[in-house]
């Protein structure tokens, strides 16, 4: 297995970007994500956000604009939402620009689970933010596992693998979980068991039909439910296990002053067949370099600060928005963007990638790859008047800010 040293220029590769809406050709307004606020007018930590409304706070007050390719998981979709906690999500129904991939948020209260389950038609890649729970995974020929997860850690579930989360902790457990499928298809347990008969249960058991006749014939999943006494927990959930990996506790692959990227990618988790993630962490005076992605896609999801990104399309359309904590974004693979810090000291980005090894390529390299000539014919500029690019024979990714932020973006 790769080191995480060895894998700088390697993992030079993913990390974030956006792309939000346009209307034919023509750039459209910033889109804007402000918190919603309680009675007495202060803004809330946990309600969703908003582009209806103007960015207060600071000297900069930007017009608002729905984008596209912008979206608040936070007010995605209900799929559950009671006293034992809440399931939203995004898919390409409620967001269409997404392609081949879709987003969850999770919260689970204390003594409560997301009930054993499995998806049809897609692999899943899931990160904890917060609390501690313990995930059971049933793998195909009988394989099972059963370990704990925390805040910064992650695990990888199969298409097809029978698995359950249960907060085991005294705070809610929060989750952001990416499937590899726009439109992800689930089965649960209970719900499969109301599709069979007392007497087909009954011979699949060797037990008599009537054992099974209290049974609820419902095949309508029952996605949260609350734990009966203590939880269960194997004495080896603490331990290591395939499915799992820490990665906000590895050694930053990319790490300068301004800035870190810890990368769950195939290279350092054998267990990624189509998915990988990065978390990324910015501060005001850094910035992610302008990149494309030549065979991914992206998407992200921002669990703090708040920022600037721009995108271009192969239109030459421009699109400029702002974002703020639980916003998502997703930018088709090959589309140029960057991010940069706005109104925060600093930022923390979970993206995910469709491919476990995400690559990139980088402004900064771009301009080493070919001699003065060819980039003043391109940039139609006399070869004089050409800036003086240092040679970087691999993108950094994180850059540091020198400059001032700019007060508007190119494609506001």
């Amino acid at each position: 297995m790769q080191t995480p040293a060895a894998a700088h220029e390697t993992v030079v590769a993913e990390l974030i970007g956006g792309h939000a809406g346009r209307t034919g050709s023509h750039i459209k307004w910033a889109a804007i994500h402000t918190p919603r606020v309680t009675e007495s007018g202060g803004p809330t930590a946990t309600t969703p956000f908003t582009t209806t409304q103007r960015r207060q706070g600071n000297d900069r007050n930007y017009q608002t604009h729905r984008s596209t390719h912008l979206v608040s998981l936070l007010d995605g979709e209900i799929v559950e939402e009671n006293d034992l906690g809440s399931i939203r999500r995004v898919t390409a129904d409620n967001f269409p620009i997404l392609a081949g991939m879709s987003i969850k948020r999770i919260v689970i209260n204390p003594g409560a689970m997301r009930t054993p389950h499995w998806h049809a038609n897609c692999n899943e890649l899931t990160y904890c933010v917060a609390g501690t729970s313990l995930v059971s995974v049933l793998d195909n020929g009988s394989r099972f596992a059963s370990f704990t997860i925390s805040a910064g850690e992650m695990f990888h579930i199969d298409s097809g693998s029978l698995h359950h989360i249960e907060n085991i902790g005294t705070e809610p457990a929060e989750f952001i979980i990416v499937f590899r499928h726009e439109r992800p298809e689930d089965f649960g347990l209970g719900a499969a068991f109301g599709a069979m008969t007392d007497a087909v249960l009954g011979n699949t058991y060797d037990l008599d039909a009537a054992d099974f006749a209290k049974n609820r014939r419902d095949t309508v999943d029952r996605k949260l439910a609350g734990r009966v006494g203590d939880p269960v927990i194997p004495s080896t959930a603490g331990y290591g296990d395939p499915h799992k990996f820490a990665v906000d506790a590895m050694s930053p692959p990319v790490g300068i002053a301004v800035g870190s990227a810890r990368t769950a990618r195939a290279q350092f988790w054998p267990a990624l067949k189509d998915l990988s993630m990065y978390s990324l962490r910015i501060r005001e005076d850094g910035m992610r370099e302008p990149h494309w992605h030549p065979v991914t896609a992206e998407l992200g999801y921002v669990h703090s600060g708040s920022a600037r990104m721009t995108v271009m399309d192969p239109d030459g359309a421009l699109d400029t928005w702002y974002m703020s904590p639980g916003d998502v974004y997703f930018i088709p693979r090959a589309y140029p963007h960057h991010i940069e810090v706005v109104d925060a000291p600093d930022l923390h980005f979970a993206i995910f990638f469709d491919q476990p090894t995400p690559g990139d390529i980088g402004y900064r390299a771009s301009a080493s790859a070919y001699s003065r000539e060819v980039l003043a014919a391109s940039f139609n500029v006399h070869i004089d008047d050409l800036p003086n690019f240092p040679f970087t024979a691999s993108d950094p990714l994180l850059v540091n800010r020198n400059n001032p932020l700019d007060a508007r973006g190119v494609g506001e």
